[in-house]
């Protein structure tokens, strides 16, 4: 948590004042301190003898639902994405001035500075005319000092919306100006739900130098590319000053390189600017107070003065008012709040939530940036300092590669004249021991403190840096093992960078159990990160134990929204009956279950499939141990993804097969780099492969997204290429094993085979394939051999005596050595030969039947005729055996469905009962003739049967299937053909004929006259009318009609004096009145058409009608024939190419129809139907499974098969890695890379030799100064004559750099280190729980001894309520009296455990040294205040009641106290009222009867520890001394032991109490880890 990032890069460092930049300093630190008085006195008495001091709480302006998910934020998004633009504006046009302050001035004072224009201002830096009318008038605070707590005053702000950038781009970005007073959460809830930012995973605050400064090209591409790539795959916020200068501009500039070099689906940078309202150059043009959407800026850097510009790459800006002009740093502290309450908010991403972290980014920089580090450093937060970038930063990078015993003053001198020469000049000595101490301080705390050099230990990029800080922050906190190892890697599934976690989190430094990433898997499965879930699977996740029923119904529940399944599941859970409806004010608990899966999946599998998950039965109903859905994983206590995997009793946990059930959730959301992760696991391969083909299939069907549906089309093809792949490696392998995989049972995939489930997915390339053929064909054949000759076949079938002289040869040896009836069963039984007898059967039925209706047909029937009959019933028999035949018990519905979707089904049921009807009629005298003519054309439909028989045919099976293709083609055609067929038939009627009002004859001029006319011709014997001729008058004669050459004699139609002229020729009307009717009484004439009775001459215009022919058979003829030439010529070329996998396809239909019928031809089958009704109606005797086509394995043999099918497909998975690699785009690719990495090795190799070279040059310069020096001693000791003191002689400077040595310690590294075993936490700038700040006290300046002139701490003496107990104030000047120093004073002890300690001016002095406070602080006495910890350990034992160990060394827990404001647990101990033996916090939670009993046992412990405590509320006159006593158990049946668990009581309910294993991560005060490394050394336990 960051509770004080201040000073971000906007302050003018260089020409501050000191007394300017401590004031800023001061307001800064006053804003980190804020929180409730009484929680802090609350607190100071409640942690006395903790340590340190109590948690501070968080800011309490908060918006309630602040903490929403991101899809919750998305849906709202999306939601508002519904309404314009002009509505959005008006929300928040009203939310923003309701919710949002400014601040102005309402009261001009004079001030005594003149604007840089000259002009009279105001205190607040505003002119007159600036201020409001209020402000200028008399006031009742006339004559009185300008004071902004009184004088400035909140108002709706006016100064909100979007903001454009004039000449520099369309980029729209969001802004509002709000008071320095504004509660974080309401700015927090305006950034999340009125400008829809995604809530961050991650927060960067950016800090540095405000001016422009210089970077070296390479470094500053490097930043750039980095910080940009984190804030990308991390869903970051960066946070700045937002001004375009310095830092700023640099955050700038690198967003802007990624939107110039990036498409809009990479999203947008995230880059927030808090700035100060009042130094914001041409802020005027922002003032918009209904809102400016957009608001036009113009970015002036000539003219700003000293005022600043908005940099125009930030996305969002922030400006702070106080109601002041041009005074910097307003917004440090409204920053720090915010970025504190941000990074106190959770993110959940994928299931996994987590507080955002932050991390603090520093880029050169002068005071007030090193102001920063230290508050963040101080308060947990991360920083990475790039060095090279200049002033601080590199100030920084050196003294964090040196011990601590040599960050001294004079180091920091010779440093800041190196890198701050400029500052160094005018730097005051107190200021130089401030920026010393602060340095020692960050330095100590070097795991949060990360020094990118580019080059260095392999670094290349900010990115890495950055979230390798944080991840060296995560493992410092205090956490047992598995609860931070477990945080960090949820923060890199939180960022998705499964790059930190290889080479940060899966190291060897640690054993892990594979249990342990499960709820991790579970987050990176539904955040759909298929990278960590490879990694985990690396790392020993095993499916078969992570897939649980409850995780499984968990990651149901959690599937992404917008995939079609989820809404098909809620389709099913909405249709389920007896469901209850829920209420308006609470809605419905989560009631997805399993069977609700399996429903739907059967709907995509088939059913002829069983439920992959059966519906419980009562009692046995699988129940979540979850109770909510949304787990939060960063909770220490309460429900975690880890209860997931906990066994209740009785409960099955896990699945039929866990891989399977995965795989099926990953393909259902079509997420395909997890699937196939997933399949590469799986043991039915093919199986699987196969049914996720048919499940993307169907799913595509319904989907509504065109891209969707082509990615799950596309993702089908590439499973049944992998089905293909494996089965293929089985295939060349052993192909009667890779032919048992095709019928096997699968029990995990609804008892189904791999060859029902490829053709249900009609995955026509697996079915087409060598083996699958090759299998189809052995059955056709049945026992016979493949290779016998089809006409030895039919020669047997016609003569089978011929099967004893070896002229057909079978497979089975008994059956090539036997001459019995076992081979002609075997002969008969045989697909093929059934076919044939069929084929010849049915071409039998045909003759008879075409005999009958042409030569036979008497009105009685005859012996031909009823042999017909019988034929046909046979027919009908075997169609009902096929529609009631249900081996694989479908049900009767499911059958009729199946039965009815085959064509020819459907075709033999259609000639069936017209056959029906053709027989009733027949057999009705008056009807003989209806019933032979509808007799003729079921004749038709009988024949038509024949193309199905053919498609086992070769050569004519895909010709067939590119008729059946053309049909299509056809009928598409004739739609277009009508539209100008009856345009043209309406128009030619309409025309040529007035009210023909006879249906039959419109008919024939609209549509069948204009058909043939597309032929050319017109049929003359059918209607008996002439084309060419139109008479009107009298008759002529036959020479007119000659010489009008319209037509010749043979059709030219005479009357008594000749014949009439034509009028209209083609167009397929002869109208002479002999053939037509005038008035359209006659039934067998057409209408005669319009005529002119006075110019005896047709009405029509004969030009219209002649052009409306050409134009018809133009567009008939010539457009739309060729059009259906090229449509057929299309679909041929088009089916031609896959016509052979299409008719191998559906020979399967054809053999396993055969394959079940009985082997007797209609007509005799009937025999064989009636045998089978006996068999089963009768007898009752069940079907049997078809074994051939579906086949049952023993577990044994099953298992085995599983075995090797697994084998062939890793073979397959490695070539097809060999085979992507030989590709030549990816040799390229390769070579590539490679190129790049020896680039990038070659880069980091020379900059490692130049670094190297400059601190060896650095240490050579010092030991030479170093020698330099110790000569003149020398020279000066000889000219004394003498040899001088040891003490004056110079130490020689260690070696510090060598070439190839790592100048960077380790960042777990230990406190203790050389030079700084001075106390530490009692030297902390900030006194906790309050405003007082420490003198600075660097390390070599913390002995009494060591002279410090500048040395002026404050005094200071908290006010405590228990005054009965503490010692009097006093002061500087007047220090407390009557105090018996280094004595027994009354019932305090003053004495010490390190001795006689000093007393100067009637104040007590330290032992230890200075702390830069005078005083006695919060602590209640001066001198020594000694207190008492009990440390009560026992150890840790398992289930078996054995001790744990670990590293050999036996495990030990020990008792903790937790108080409600504090993050830590404790020991229970502290201080002690006066005359008693046992601390207070002990007494809280003992019950008071156990106190006595615990006195004994205190006086039978052994003191580890008796001394001076290192606690930061320490001081120079009051410190804590300590006894730590060791109360060790070491049998768990001790009856003490057992009766201090019954005692055990937290009297305060917000106090926790626990035995806690005792390990170096354990969340405990440092102070008190001390003591419990020391008891565990006692013991000889781990630690």
């Amino acid at each position: 948590m960051l509770s004080c990032l201040a000073l971000r890069g906007v302050f003018p460092e260089p020409s501050a004042s000191p007394a300017g930049v401590k004031a800023s300093w001061g307001r800064a630190e006053a804003a980190l301190t804020m929180e409730p008085p009484a929680l802090r006195k609350a607190g100071s008495k409640q942690e006395e003898g903790f340590g340190v001091p109590p948690r501070r709480v968080a800011d309490p302006g908060v918006v309630p639902n602040l903490r929403r998910s991101n899809s919750s934020l998305c849906k709202v998004r999306r939601s508002q994405n519904l309404f314009g633009n002009s509505e959005k504006q008006e929300n928040l046009s009203s939310w923003i001035p309701e919710n949002i302050k400014k601040k102005e001035c309402v009261y001009f004072v004079e001030s005594a500075k003149l604007s840089d224009a000259g002009r009279v201002v105001c205190e607040c830096g505003y002119m007159r005319q600036q201020h409001l009318e209020e402000a200028t008038r008399p006031h009742a605070s006339q004559g009185k000092d300008w004071d902004p707590k009184k004088h400035v005053q909140e108002m709706p702000t006016d100064a909100f919306g979007d903001i454009v950038f004039t000449g520099l781009g369309q980029r729209v970005g969001k802004y509002v100006r709000l008071s320095q007073d504004t509660p974080p959460g309401v700015i927090y809830h305006l950034m999340t739900r009125y400008w829809g930012l995604d809530v961050p995973s991650l927060l960067i605050s950016v800090t540095g130098g405000a001016k422009d400064f210089n970077m070296k090209p390479r470094l500053k591409s490097v930043f750039r590319r980095g910080l940009v790539k984190v804030a990308q795959t991390t869903g970051a916020w960066i946070i700045t000053g937002g001004s375009h200068t310095g830092v700023m501009k640099q955050v700038g500039e690198a967003v802007r390189d990624f939107t110039l070099s990036s498409s809009h689906h990479e999203g947008e940078v995230v880059t927030i600017g808090v700035a100060t309202w009042g130094t914001v150059h041409n802020r005027e043009d922002l003032i918009h107070p209904s809102g400016g959407f957009p608001a036009e800026y113009v970015v002036d850097e000539e003219g700003q003065g000293h005022l600043t510009c908005l940099d125009s790459n930030h996305s969002h800006f922030i400006l702070v008012d106080d109601g002041t002009h041009g005074r910097y740093g307003v917004e440090i502290p409204l920053r720090t709040r915010l970025e504190r309450f941000i990074s106190e908010q959770t993110t959940e991403r994928g299931g996994v939530a987590i507080k955002i972290p932050i991390v603090c980014v520093v880029l050169e920089g002068g005071p007030g940036t090193l102001h920063t580090i230290y508050n963040a450093i101080t308060n947990g937060t991360p920083c990475v300092v790039v060095a090279g970038s200049g002033r601080v930063a590199d100030v920084l990078a050196q003294a964090a590669g040196l011990p601590m015993s040599e960050v001294t003053i004079s180091r920091t001198q010779r440093s800041l004249s190196v890198f701050c020469q400029e500052m160094f000049e005018t730097l005051p000595e107190s200021r130089v021991v401030e920026w010393t101490k602060k340095i020692q301080d960050i330095v100590r705390r070097r795991q949060l403190l990360t020094i990118f050099r580019e080059g260095k230990d392999g670094q290349q990029d900010v990115d890495v840096a950055i979230l390798q800080a944080l991840l060296k922050a995560s493992r410092s906190h205090d956490h047992v093992g598995h609860e931070n190892w477990d945080h960090q890697l949820k923060l890199a599934v939180a960022w998705d960078r499964v790059d930190i976690a290889r080479s940060e989190i899966f190291t060897d430094e640690r054993q892990r159990k594979a249990s342990e990433l499960h709820p991790v898997m579970v987050a990176a499965l539904i955040s759909n990160k298929p990278e960590f879930v490879k990694l985990f699977l690396e790392n020993g996740v095993r499916l078969q134990e992570f897939v649980t029923w409850d995780t499984l119904l968990h990651l149901y529940r959690n599937l992404d929204p917008c995939c079609l399944f989820h809404s098909k599941l809620q389709q099913v859970l909405a249709e389920e009956p007896g469901r209850p409806a829920p209420t308006p004010p609470t809605p419905p608990a989560p009631c997805l279950q399993m069977h609700h899966v399996a429903q739907v999946l059967r709907e995509l599998l088939g059913d002829f499939t069983q439920p992959l998950y059966p519906r419980p039965r009562t009692g046995d109903r699988p129940r979540l141990l979850l109770p909510v859905p949304n787990v939060k994983l960063h909770q220490v206590q309460g429900v975690r993804l880890r209860s997931l995997y906990k066994r209740s009793p009785g409960h099955v946990a896990f699945t039929m097969d866990p891989v399977r059930d995965l795989l099926i959730w990953a393909v259902v959301q079509n997420r395909r780099e997890l699937a196939e992760i997933i399949w590469a696991q799986s043991q039915d391969c093919i199986a699987a492969a196969l049914a996720c083909s048919k499940i993307l299939k169907e799913l595509s069907k319904e989907e509504e997204d065109t891209d969707s549906s082509e990615e799950m089309l596309a993702l089908a093809d590439e499973y049944e290429h992998r089905a293909i792949g494996v089965f293929t490696e089985c295939y060349r392998k052993d192909e009667d094993r890779a032919q048992k995989l095709l019928t096997r049972v699968s029990e995990a995939w609804g008892k189904t085979t791999c060859l029902q489930l490829a053709l249900e997915a009609k995955d026509m390339k697996f079915v087409s394939h060598g083996g699958v053929q090759a299998f189809l064909t052995k059955v056709w054949w049945g026992q016979l051999c493949v290779d016998n000759r089809l006409w030895r076949v039919i020669l047997c079938m016609l003569a089978f005596p011929l099967l004893y002289t070896g002229l057909i040869s079978f497979r089975e040896r008994r059956l090539r050595a036997g001459r019995g009836l076992l081979r002609v069963r075997a002969f008969f039984n045989a697909p093929v030969v059934i076919f044939h007898l069929n084929i010849l059967s049915y071409f039998a039925f045909l003759c008879v039947f075409a005999y009958v209706l042409m030569v036979d047909f008497q009105p009685t029937p005859s012996w031909c005729e009823c042999l017909i009959y019988l034929w046909l019933f046979s027919l009908v028999c075997e169609e009902l055996r096929q529609l009631f035949s249900d081996p694989d018990e479908f049900g009767l519905m499911k059958m009729a469905l199946l039965y009815f979707s085959d064509f020819w089904n459907k075709l033999d049921v259609g000639a069936i009962l017209l056959f029906i009807a053709g027989l009733t009629c027949r057999l009705i005298p008056g009807l003989l003739y209806p019933g032979r003519i509808i007799l003729s054309l079921d004749f038709i439909m009988f024949c038509l049967r024949l193309m199905h028989i053919f498609t086992i045919s070769k050569t004519l099976g895909p010709k067939i299937i590119i008729v059946k293709r053309m049909m299509k083609d056809v009928f598409f055609f004739l739609f277009l053909l009508a539209v100008w067929v009856v345009s043209f038939g309406v128009a030619k009627q309409a025309i040529l004929i007035h009210n023909e009002r006879r249906v039959d004859w419109i008919f024939r001029g609209v549509v069948y006259q204009s058909y043939l006319t597309i032929f050319g011709q017109m049929p003359a014997f059918i209607d008996d009318v002439q084309p060419g001729l139109y008479a009107l008058d009298g008759p002529r004669s036959v020479t007119e009609c000659d010489a009008l050459d319209v037509m010749p004699d043979s059709v030219c139609p005479c009357a008594v004096g000749g014949c009439a002229p034509v009028f209209m020729q083609g167009i397929g009307v002869n109208f002479s009145l002999d053939q037509c009717s005038p008035n359209g009484t006659d039934p067998y004439k057409p209408k005669c058409p319009e005529s002119d009775a006075v110019r005896q001459e047709p009405a029509f215009p004969e030009w219209l009608t002649v052009i409306l022919l050409c134009l018809y058979l133009l567009f008939t003829n010539i457009l739309l024939l060729n059009l259906l030439i090229a449509m057929f010529n299309y679909t041929f070329q088009q089916v031609q190419e896959h016509t052979d996998q299409i008719w191998k396809f559906q020979r399967h239909d054809l053999i396993e129809e055969y394959q079940g019928r009985p082997p007797a031809p209609p007509p005799f089958i009937v025999l064989s139907h009636l045998h089978l009704f006996i068999k089963r109606v009768v007898l009752k005797i069940p079907a049997r499974r078809r074994k051939q086509l579906k086949n049952k394995l023993e577990k044994n043999e099953e298992a085995a098969l599983l075995s090797w099918e697994i084998y062939l497909k890793e073979s397959y998975l490695q070539n097809q890695q060999y085979q992507q690699k030989q590709r030549p785009e990816q040799k390229i690719q390769d070579i590539g890379n490679k190129i790049s990495t020896v680039v990038d090795l070659l880069e980091m190799e020379s900059l490692k030799r130049s670094g190297s070279t400059g601190q060896r040059l650095a240490s050579l310069e010092e030991q030479v100064a170093q020698m330099s020096r110790a000569l003149h001693w020398v020279i000066k000791a000889l000219r004394d004559g003498g040899f001088g003191s040891e003490e004056g002689i110079p130490a020689p400077a260690p070696q510090k750099a060598s070439e190839g040595q790592d100048l960077e310690l380790d960042g777990r590294q230990e406190e203790e280190d050389v030079g700084d075993s001075h106390h530490v936490n009692a030297r902390h700038l900030l006194y906790p729980d309050s405003h007082v700040t420490r003198f600075p006290v660097p390390n070599e300046k913390v002995p009494w001894e060591t002279e410090f002139p500048i040395y002026q701490p404050p005094f200071y003496t908290d006010d405590r309520k228990d005054k009965g107990f503490v010692d009097p104030a006093g002061s500087a000047r007047e220090p407390p009296s009557g105090i018996s120093y280094n004595a027994v004073d009354g019932p305090t002890d003053r004495r010490s455990f390190h001795g006689v300690y000093a007393v100067q001016d009637g104040l007590p002095l330290n032992p230890m040294g200075r702390t830069g406070l005078r005083g006695r602080g919060a602590l209640g006495c001066f001198g020594p205040n000694h207190t008492l910890q009990p440390v009560i350990t026992r150890w840790r034992r398992n289930q078996d009641g054995a001790i744990c160990r670990k590293s050999i060394k036996k495990m030990l827990e020990v008792l903790v106290v937790k108080h409600p404001l504090s993050e830590h647990w404790a020991l229970p101990g502290g201080s002690r009222d006066p005359g008693e033996m046992l601390p207070r916090k002990l007494k809280q939670v003992l019950r008071r009867e156990f106190w006595s009993s615990f006195q004994n046992l205190l006086t039978q412990g052994t003191e580890v520890y008796k001394g001076y405590v290192d606690d930061p509320r320490n001081t120079d006159n009051a410190w804590i001394e300590t006894v730590a006593i060791s109360i060790h158990f070491p049998d768990q049946s001790d009856m003490d032991l057992k009766r201090l668990n019954s005692h055990l009581h937290a009297c305060d309910p917000g106090m926790s109490v626990r035995w806690q294993v005792v390990d170096k991560r354990i969340p405990l005060y440092a102070n008190h880890k001390t003591i419990l490394r020391k008891v565990a050394a006692l013991y000889g336990a781990f630690y």
